[in-house]
């Protein structure tokens, strides 16, 4: 039993799993890539209004699991710009919330464990820091790291995910991934990955999500077969760990 969970891995997802981006941070998130969508837009001769501008967030979103890859795909913006201007914050300590004792409650979780975000380095490790979670991690994967033959390749990419595995020589029925997007989860499981669901940081208001670009909330969606733990916190997760191994 020792030597299973030394070889066990959690991969951990931060925005909405981690902690509450859905309380202050996603909407300055939104905002900021609203401004520069609208920017890019108006460059291209394209409408940059309200409609059009939240038309491109939401659906490059949905198409390819970033809003980043169709803004790089469509209108050849570079990387590094879209997430630097997406990720200014004002204040950015004032506006992060996560549960109490989070870093007690991943050092009782065994194995190993990676931080696995589609959000930038810089961002992600002022978080990381902020909520003293580093140091319970040995790796950190931004999006700027999840890159294939060149080509970034953000969750929910398989590809990507078949890289890290092989990088870190990790079996697949060793990893669990840890999210708040189901979608990602799917993928994964499709490898061969444990997966986890966290609920309580998704948004219940349905004009909320459509802004977000949310596509699943705990009232209108039951845990998939793809799912094999659905919880609300990420404190919950040690007492499903039976079902999870």
């Amino acid at each position: 039993m020792r030597q299973k969970a030394k070889r066990l891995t959690w991969l951990f997802d931060l925005d909405n799993t981690l902690h509450d981006a859905s309380h202050a941070i996603f909407p300055a998130i939104h905002q900021n890539m609203n401004v520069y969508i609208a920017k890019v837009l108006q460059s291209c001769g394209l409408p940059c209004d309200t409609a059009a501008v939240d038309e491109a967030r939401i659906g490059y979103w949905q198409r390819y699991g970033a809003t980043l890859l169709g803004m790089v795909h469509h209108h050849q913006v570079k990387a590094d710009d879209f997430l630097r201007e997406a990720h200014r914050f004002d204040n950015l300590h004032d506006m992060i919330r996560a549960e109490r004792n989070l870093a007690r409650i991943l050092h009782k979780l065994p194995g190993r464990k990676i931080l696995l975000t589609n959000a930038p380095r810089i961002y992600s490790h002022d978080v990381m820091r902020h909520l003293g979670l580093h140091r319970h991690f040995a790796r950190h994967v931004p999006i700027e790291a999840m890159r294939v033959h060149g080509r970034l390749r953000p969750k929910p990419s398989k590809l990507m995910l078949k890289k890290l595995m092989a990088a870190e020589g990790l079996r697949p029925r060793d990893c669990i991934l840890i999210e708040d997007t189901v979608e990602n989860l799917k993928g994964a499981k499709t490898l061969g990955l444990r997966t986890a669901w966290i609920t309580q940081y998704l948004s219940m208001d349905s004009s909320r999500q459509a802004i977000a670009g949310v596509r699943a909330t705990t009232k209108s969606t039951k845990r998939p077969i793809y799912v094999d733990v659905k919880v609300k916190s990420v404190g919950q997760l040690f007492r499903q760990l039976h079902r999870l191994r």
